[in-house]
């Protein structure tokens, strides 16, 4: 258990980014230990501490003092003449806004900057019932060095290059080392919580958890406490917390925390301004070039997630690019990160330049996403025209997937070439999945035939590359590299084999269901680790059920007896829907030629 092992004790959250007091302040020595208010050497008896009022006084100001002269800071440095240091990012928006102020003040030949720094301010001053909370949930129990070790190797392994949301040069500051050196438990128990599909079984037995749920669930406990009630004032330091937690599964709550978590990191983008980066901004930008890098990929990862988050879960697009001016962001944003910090080169994986380039094209495939999303997925916008569609597809086809690299490649690289390509084909079936039964406005009645024939096979042929691709993974052994965001990539796939099922001619449903077959049990094998898959296959087998009422749905896969991804996940793999009825429209619409894949409203359909 983890009571067996020592701990050391963390007693200081702050900005590792900013390197200035953000939450607790290191006190090794203390149970309940030093937080903002609290000053070094302080300690507390647990009397002391549940005798304590619960909300702590700020210091009195006189009317107007502290706010007023933040607004005059603001100013100051909007208009130029304050050139003091600060840390703190502010954005001052534009007209209409209080932004429009400095307009009339300044020189139309010399534009206003409106992303300054402002002095850092202190924490929130936390009360002693909020920080023996802290305690209580167990902030303070770190694991073990070595444990913390594999899992910053996972991180960059395995989440980094698709989200490369932390900035390397905070390594040596996250893990508490006994000094005072300032830490930031919360972005530590963030990366925790995402690297913990990827550390050994060994490991997570060896720091006292019952099985990799378990201890994601603790990470992710831990992480979500410490955003509410750490402290933390740093809003980078928040966003990329909150765009971590998007990884987040629970079957508590129906498997929406990604969606909540990024609701979350876009409102902080949009608040410090991340979304109006343009190149002419940052070439006058005061902001240092590193942290403008940063901001690049952490804007762009918020438009990743929204892009195809709304594709999975049906849910309408957050971001309206036509709002946002942020210039691409380039590999050398990702890879700038370990030119600082040399020595971090030993958490990453080896090709990380190839990989950075794969991240690239990850962004521009999601560009086009989203304007497919937005041409043919919103129920009150105008109905697309076969002009706009053909315009996409040219642009579509003009796209190109990085082509096969040298055999030199690290499984590493071949994965993420792989996940690539099943985001592209997903991608093609979203956009061609509208016309099967419609046709776009103003398409000549002659070649309507022809069109919707040209749309069939687009599909049928993107969901078999769909299956080409999952069989390389199964083959090549690289299955264990898959991460939240590889299941829901098999569904727009899957959604066409299921529609094969339907076909009139028997040879037609019978490879129909051996291509869906194939799906799950690549989704079986994914199950344990990934909540989600347990989810889609469940839907997926009553939908099989449906059409076929005879189905025996085939047996575990038998390697899955013995291999470390099936430990104990209180997850039935032969009855994954046990206890859940199905519910008749549901099944008709998730085999409804003309649905969005909304999947997850099937699922709490299932449930009322």
């Amino acid at each position: 258990m983890r009571e067996k092992h020592a701990r050391r004790t963390a007693s200081a959250v702050s900005s590792p980014v900013n390197a200035h007091p953000n939450g607790l302040t290191s006190q090794s020595s203390t149970t309940v230990d030093a937080f903002p208010g609290v000053s070094q050497g302080q300690n507390f008896t647990r009397s002391q501490v549940a005798g304590a009022r619960s909300v702590s006084h700020p210091p009195e100001y006189p009317r107007g003092g502290e706010e007023e002269q933040t607004g005059v800071e603001i100013a100051t440095k909007v208009l130029g003449s304050n050139n003091k240091n600060g840390q703190a990012p502010f954005y001052t928006g534009d007209s209409p806004g209080f932004g429009g102020v400095f307009d009339i003040c300044s020189s139309p030949r010399q534009p206003i900057h409106r992303h300054i720094l402002l002095t850092s301010k202190t924490s929130t001053n936390l009360s002693p019932e909020d920080k023996q909370y802290l305690q209580y949930k167990g902030v303070f129990n770190l694991p073990r060095k070595e444990t913390y070790n594999e899992i910053l190797q996972a991180y960059f392994h395995h989440v980094h290059p698709l989200t490369p949301v932390i900035d390397v040069t905070t390594l040596p500051h996250l893990y508490p080392s006994g000094d005072n050196q300032q830490h930031n438990l919360l972005l530590l128990w963030s990366i925790c919580l995402v690297a913990a599909n990827y550390i050994s079984a060994d490991t997570w037995r060896l720091e006292g958890f019952l099985s990799r749920k378990h201890m994601k669930d603790t990470m992710y406990s831990r992480a979500k406490c410490l955003h509410y009630i750490g402290g933390e004032t740093d809003h980078t330091v928040l966003l990329q917390s909150a765009l971590l937690l998007t990884f987040y599964h629970s079957e508590a709550d129906t498997h929406t925390e990604p969606w909540y978590w990024l609701g979350v990191a876009i409102s902080l983008c949009q608040s410090i301004g991340l979304h109006r980066c343009s190149s002419a901004v940052c070439a006058t930008s005061p902001i240092p070039e590193q942290q403008q890098r940063l901001w690049r990929r952490l804007w762009w990862t918020c438009v990743f997630r929204d892009r195809w988050l709304s594709l999975v879960m049906g849910r309408p697009l957050r971001i309206n690019m036509n709002d946002c001016n942020t210039i691409m962001p380039s590999a050398d944003d990702m890879l700038s990160d370990f030119v600082e910090l040399p020595e971090s080169a030993a958490y990453a994986p080896r090709d990380l330049p190839q990989l950075a380039d794969y991240w690239v094209t990850m962004i521009q495939l999601t560009q086009l996403l989203g304007e497919v999303l937005t041409l043919s997925y919103q129920p009150f916008g105008p109905s697309a025209s076969f002009q706009q569609v053909e315009d996409l597809e040219r642009q579509i086809l003009l796209f190109r997937l990085p082509g096969n690299q040298e055999t030199a490649s690290s499984s590493h690289a071949t994965f993420y070439l792989y996940h690539l390509e099943l985001h592209y084909q997903a991608f093609l079936v979203t956009f061609y999945r509208p016309f099967i039964t419609k046709t776009p406005e103003g398409l000549p009645i002659p070649r309507q035939s022809s069109w919707q024939a040209h749309v069939r096979n687009s599909i049928d042929t993107a969901a078999l590359q769909t299956n080409t691709v999952l069989d390389s993974l199964v083959r090549e052994k690289l299955l264990d590299f898959a991460g939240p965001m590889t299941p829901p990539l098999l569904v727009p796939a899957m959604h066409v084999h299921l529609l094969n099922c339907k076909s009139p001619d028997p040879l037609s449903r019978r490879l129909g269901l051996n291509k869906l077959e194939l799906c799950m049990m690549v989704l079986e094998q994914m199950q344990h680790t990934h909540p989600s898959s347990s989810l889609f296959r469940g839907i997926f087998l009553a939908a099989v059920h449906h059409i076929f009422p005879s189905y025996v749905a085939q047996s575990t896969i038998p390697e899955l007896a013995t291999s470390e991804s099936s430990q104990p996940q209180n997850v039935s793999v032969e009855d994954p829907m046990a206890g859940i009825t199905i519910d008749e429209d549901a099944i008709d619409a998730l085999m409804d030629e003309v649905s969005i894949f909304n999947f997850w409203e099937s699922f709490n359909s299932m449930q009322t």
